[in-house]
């Protein structure tokens, strides 16, 4: 089922320039999955009680417009496909008119909480979510896997703080976003995101970005002390 919710920008999610932020876009995505799983009974309680997560590989997001605080937003996910331990959903964000605002394609993958490794989709959660794929999103979202850059301008170091974790006691999707788009210059604005999901992290560990040009953009690590990715993202204009 496409599941939607209407909102209104927010003074608190706009930027300096009165515009919607990248990561408050991420955080409307979030909260409609989020939304969508609690009205179909498969929300935090459930997943919970059968000791279950989704993890999120990856997403591509392709931005048309940051609206101004105030203006009313509709906001609509679906899923398209299930296999083995992933889950394939893809998110909207439009005008009242049907005006496009934002897309985006995301994968996941199903953990088992207590062996710490991935789950087969259960049955029971996939009906519950039911599937769109004559929806799917027909945007080139480019690969999943981003290549890692060589070289790159060492960035300086930070801790992980207690506000960037979720429910899962690990850093939220949105927060990597947010890390990344403080590595770039301030004037940039993207309309283009990739963003592939290596490693979780936790509260107290160190990041270490690292700033590479591509064409049009920037890609951006978040790397631990021994250079493995936790994040990867490919931003451009």
């Amino acid at each position: 089922m496409k599941y939607s919710f209407s909102g209104r920008i927010r003074y608190s999610e706009i930027d300096e320039y009165g515009r919607l932020t990248l990561y408050s876009l991420i955080n409307y995505f979030q909260d409609c999955s989020n939304f969508h799983a609690e009205d179909v009974n498969v929300g935090l309680k459930w997943m919970e009680e059968h000791r279950l997560a989704w993890i999120l590989a990856a997403w591509q997001i392709h931005i048309d417009a940051y609206p101004a605080m105030g203006a009313p937003v509709e906001t609509s996910t679906w899923a398209y496909g299930f296999r083995s331990c992933m889950g394939y959903r893809n998110y909207s964000m439009e005008t009242p008119g049907g005006g496009m605002v934002a897309r985006a394609n995301s994968e996941w993958v199903l953990m088992d909480m207590d062996k710490g490794g991935p789950a087969r989709v259960p049955e029971e959660l996939a009906d519950a979510y039911g599937l769109e794929p004559g929806l799917k999103l027909k945007d080139d979202f480019g690969s999943r896997k981003i290549r890692l850059p060589e070289g790159g301008k060492e960035l300086p170091s930070f801790q992980i703080q207690e506000y960037q974790l979720d429910t899962n006691h690990h850093v939220n999707n949105g927060q990597y976003v947010r890390m990344a788009l403080s590595c770039l210059p301030r004037s940039f604005r993207t309309r283009r995101l990739r963003a592939e999901y290596k490693m979780q992290a936790h509260l107290g560990d160190w990041m270490f970005p690292k700033l590479s040009e591509c064409d049009g953009g920037y890609l951006v690590t978040l790397n631990d002390k021994n250079s493995n990715p936790y994040f990867i993202g490919e931003l451009r204009e």
